[in-house]
């Protein structure tokens, strides 16, 4: 079975995880058995190359990269495989252990961790493609990889886990409308850079600088933030549109209670993330519901080239 992660490697992944493509998860409600999307029904990567990697710091994770399309159609992974699973089943890395299940121990371990490297083929591309369709696009390549090189077959069960949920405060929202809207949004692909001034559903900054977005909805919100959160975190805001935000830092869910001091500034000085919505007009709080979660059933060690 997948091993739990102790808190300072589950911080570790987090913040590696941040980076990548992982977003909130899409499921649907059967225990249906399926294999990572097969080559036959979804685009596929044109070169893979698998390795495992040598670690400059083994067991320690400090050269660690996370799932990523990089532009050019690109893709690149230096983690454990739970990370590219969670990456391909639009799964929130922030909570693992809660929304995918079974499997060996391997695959969540920081001393076994393979460099993966696809590359597109040219006739993929994303010309007029929103960032929506692109990032599922996307997806699908990295599960027919895990398909094809990992042989691995998962099934969906809904379970009940605990939860956050996001709502508005009686007071309505606190912060503006956005000065652009989704018909005037520039195409830009899903893995571009942020910038503030330029990109829609786009967000600078996160724990430690703060949150700040020209144009974003609330489900971006809800799933840019679960990367910080210790539990997951669904928008039911029911607001539409896009939105202007911008935030203070907050203070980490897992603080060690013996430091004083986080990214430069005084704990003290630091509002929690319940507060930071509280401000914004938003109220998260806790609960517990049925969440489609992910079981493998089976993996196995890839063939490296």
């Amino acid at each position: 079975m997948m091993q739990k992660l102790d808190l300072g490697r589950k911080m570790l992944l987090t913040g590696v995880g941040v980076a990548a493509i992982a977003g909130s998860i899409a499921f649907g409600t059967g225990a249906r058995q399926v294999k990572a999307q097969s080559p036959q029904s979804s685009p596929t990567f044109e070169v893979v190359s698998v390795k495992a990697y040598k670690s400059l710091n083994p067991g320690k994770g400090g050269d660690l990269r996370g799932p990523t399309f990089l532009p050019g159609g690109r893709f690149t992974s230096r983690a454990p495989l739970t990370m590219v699973i969670a990456a391909a089943y639009d799964i929130p890395f922030s909570s693992p252990d809660a929304r995918i299940s079974g499997g060996p121990d391997w695959i969540s371990s920081l001393d076994l961790v393979y460099d993966i490297e696809a590359t597109s083929p040219k006739e993929v591309a994303s010309d007029g493609m929103s960032a929506s369709a692109e990032a599922t696009r996307e997806r699908q390549m990295i599960q027919a990889l895990l398909a094809d090189r990992f042989k691995l077959v998962v099934r969906r069960q809904p379970k009940k886990i605990p939860v956050y949920v996001l709502t508005v405060e009686k007071g309505g929202p606190k912060f503006p409308i956005a000065d652009i809207q989704e018909k005037d949004c520039p195409a830009v692909p899903a893995n571009a850079s942020a910038d503030g001034d330029t990109v829609c559903h786009r967000f600078n900054g996160g724990r430690g600088r703060g949150l700040h977005a020209r144009a974003v909805n609330m489900s971006d919100l809800a799933n840019f933030v679960q990367g910080w959160t210790d539990r997951p975190l669904f928008d039911e805001t029911g607001l539409q549109g896009l939105y202007h935000i911008e935030t203070e830092p907050w203070l980490p869910m897992e603080l060690n209670s013996s430091r004083t001091n986080v990214d430069g500034v005084d704990v003290n000085d630091l509002p929690t993330i319940f507060t930071v919505f509280e401000r914004l007009g938003l109220k998260m709080a806790a609960q517990e519901r049925n969440v489609d979660t992910l079981v493998i059933d089976h993996v196995e060690k890839p063939t490296e080239n």
